[in-house]
């Protein structure tokens, strides 16, 4: 019972760790913007999400963790996956792949994430605790 009262918290407080994580990572390519040589890193969160999501109701049970998982995973279960960036060609000789300017977009747009998700989040414990308040009459 108290799961499922607490899922949307669980998937948003996980949200929140992969915002955070992002922000480090954004962070990181910005300091290192003119370090020779440096890969920068991105953060994947909301494909493994979707696909945590999207996939069916149906889900084994598993008694070792060495068992193939079969059917859905929790969102416990959802990876945040911090990776260096080798896809994208450097234009500059210095093999840095970094470009400050959509860096600082993305700070902006994860920072935006960040806030709306914590919105969220409390409007979630706002509602638990009007219910428990509630109950209590």
């Amino acid at each position: 019972m108290l799961d499922r009262i607490f899922s949307r918290t669980k998937m948003l407080g996980k949200a929140l760790d992969a915002t955070w994580k992002r922000n480090e990572a954004i962070s990181q390519n910005i300091a290192n913007v003119d370090t020779p040589g440096y890969k920068r890193k991105t953060v994947a969160f909301e494909e493994y999400l979707s696909e945590a999501l999207d996939s069916s109701a149906f889900k084994g049970f598993r008694s070792d963790p060495k068992h193939v998982p079969i059917g859905g995973r929790d969102v416990d279960e959802v990876n945040i996956d911090v990776s260096e960036d080798n896809s994208t060609l450097s234009m500059r000789l210095d093999g840095n792949n970094v470009d400050i300017e959509s860096e600082m977009a993305l700070m902006a747009k994860n920072s935006i994430q960040y806030n709306t998700l914590i919105q969220k989040i409390s409007g979630e414990f706002k509602k638990i605790k009007s219910v428990i308040h509630e109950g209590r009459r």
